[in-house]
C-alpha cells in the first residue's frame, strides 16, 4: 500500500511577539485522510500556528509547506485547497447566512453556488437560517454557518479551532460524525485545535501537546493515556497543564503526584 501523501510540513515553526515567543521550534506533519490535534491551555500556541497556516501571521522563522507548496511564495496556489472554521472569527453581522455563504463561494470560484449552498443547508440544518442577518443568530447557529463556509469548497486540508463550540450535545455529535464521513470520502486532512478532550479521542489520530509554544508530548489518544497511567484525555492534560509527569517509557506504571 502507497503512503498517503503528506499535505502539511511544518518545520521549526517560530512566532515573535516582541520578546515573547508564542510559537517556538514546533515541527510536525499531516498527512491525507489524518487527524492531527493540538491540545494545550490558553497561550500556547495553537491559534497562532493555525494563523500562520493560513497565512494570516507571518512566521519569524522556520518552514511551513501546504501541499507540496512553501506558501511563503506560493500561497495563492494552495488557499483554494483548504479551509477553515473557528466560532470567534465571525462573519459579517449584517449579512444574511445566505449572503456570507454566496461571498465566499463565489472566492473559492464554485461553480453551482445556489446548489451548493442548498446541499450545505440541508446536511447542517440551515434552511431557517439563511435568510436572517449573521448577527442575530446564537452561538450555535453561528458555528453551523460557519462550519458549511468552510466545508463549501470541498477543502483538501481542513483547519478546525473549537468546531463544536456551544454546540448542543447531539447536534455536535452530529457534526463530528459528519466531518468523520467527509475525511474517509473525500481523503481530506484535518487539523483540529479543541478543548474538549472526548471530541479529540473521538477525532484525532495524533495529538500534539503544546505548553508555551513548544510541543511536549505527542502520541495518539490512547498511547498518551497509556503512557500517563490515566483513564481519559482530560486527566493526561491536566497533568501535563500542571507540570505533574509519570515516567515517560511505555508501559510505565508509575502514579502522578
Amino acid at each position: 500500500m502507497n503512503a498517503a501523501p503528506t499535505i502539511v510540513r511544518v518545520e521549526q515553526l517560530e512566532k515573535h511577539f516582541g520578546t515573547v515567543k508564542a510559537v517556538d521550534g514546533v515541527s510536525f506533519t499531516v498527512e491525507a485522510g489524518r487527524t492531527v490535534a493540538l491540545l494545550g491551555g490558553n497561550g500556547a500556541g495553537k491559534t497562532t500556528t493555525i494563523s500562520m497556516l493560513l497565512g494570516l501571521l507571518v512566521p519569524s522563522a522556520g518552514r511551513i509547506s501546504l501541499f507540496d507548496h512553501d506558501i511563503a511564495r506560493h500561497r495563492y496556489k494552495v488557499l483554494g485547497r483548504m479551509n477553515f472554521s473557528s466560532p470567534y472569527v465571525d462573519l459579517p453581522h449584517r449579512l444574511s447566512a445566505r449572503e456570507n455563504l454566496i461571498i465566499f463561494a463565489k472566492l473559492y470560484g464554485i461553480k453551482d453556488v445556489a446548489g451548493r449552498i442548498k446541499e450545505m443547508a440541508k446536511v447542517l440544518d440551515l434552511d431557517g437560517l439563511l435568510d436572517r442577518r449573521t448577527g442575530s443568530l446564537s452561538a450555535g447557529q453561528k458555528t453551523r454557518v460557519a462550519l458549511a463556509k468552510a466545508l463549501l469548497n470541498r477543502p483538501e486540508l481542513l483547519l478546525l479551532d473549537e468546531p463544536t463550540a456551544s454546540l448542543d450535545p447531539d447536534t455536535a455529535d452530529w457534526v463530528r460524525r459528519y466531518l468523520q464521513n467527509y475525511q474517509r470520502d473525500q481523503g481530506a486532512a484535518i487539523l483540529l485545535a479543541s478543548h474538549n478532550m472526548g471530541e479529540v479521542e473521538r477525532l484525532a489520530d495524533e495529538v500534539l501537546i503544546l505548553r508555551k509554544g513548544r510541543i511536549v508530548d505527542k502520541g495518539t489518544p490512547d498511547d498518551l493515556i497509556y503512557r500517563f497511567g490515566r483513564q481519559t484525555l482530560e486527566e493526561v492534560f491536566l497533568d501535563i497543564a500542571r507540570d505533574r509527569r509519570v515516567g515517560d517509557a511505555a508501559g510505565s506504571t508509575g502514579t502522578v503526584p
